[in-house]
């Protein structure tokens, strides 16, 4: 058996982090808590939408950056809005649904239509869609769907 685990290094925060994306995320949940002798968190199991992800307080000297992401595909745009909110407070939107939370972990909140639209068989409309796209911060269904059907 094979199994795929995401695993993320933080300074001193992978506790609160934990419970935090548990929070954010549907169908959610910590697994596990390994604590220290003094009973902070060492490491910290959760599944995130089914996915396993560890967190591990490291220590400093490993930085969170923008070179990997954990991508949330969602089906609504209340979903969208309501993930995007959660996850910038305190952190940075960026571009094309691409954020920062506040542990300086990066995510990218995307719809699930959004594959369709980039990669239909109507080039025009694929450019159409991706061009909007490039204008976004978080990803407006809507306004995606009708730059492609005016394509």
């Amino acid at each position: 058996m094979t199994t795929l685990r995401t695993f993320v290094w933080f300074d001193n925060a992978a506790e609160e982090a934990a419970n935090f994306y548990t929070a954010v995320v549907p169908d959610s949940r910590v697994l596990d808590i390994t604590r220290n002798a003094d009973g902070t968190a060492f490491v910290v199991d959760l599944e995130l939408a089914g996915h396993a992800v560890t967190l591990l307080n490291g220590g400093p000297g490993h930085p969170l950056n923008d070179s990997i992401s954990l991508q949330l595909e969602v089906d609504t745009q209340e979903e969208i809005d309501r993930q995007w909110e959660a996850l910038t407070e305190g952190g940075e939107p960026g571009p094309c649904g691409w954020l920062t939370d506040r542990f300086g972990l990066t995510w990218q909140v995307t719809p699930a239509i959004l594959p369709t639209l980039l990669n239909g068989v109507d080039p025009a409309k694929t450019l159409a869609a991706g061009t909007a796209m490039r204008t976004m911060g978080k990803l407006d269904i809507k306004v995606l769907q009708d730059a492609y059907d005016r394509g």
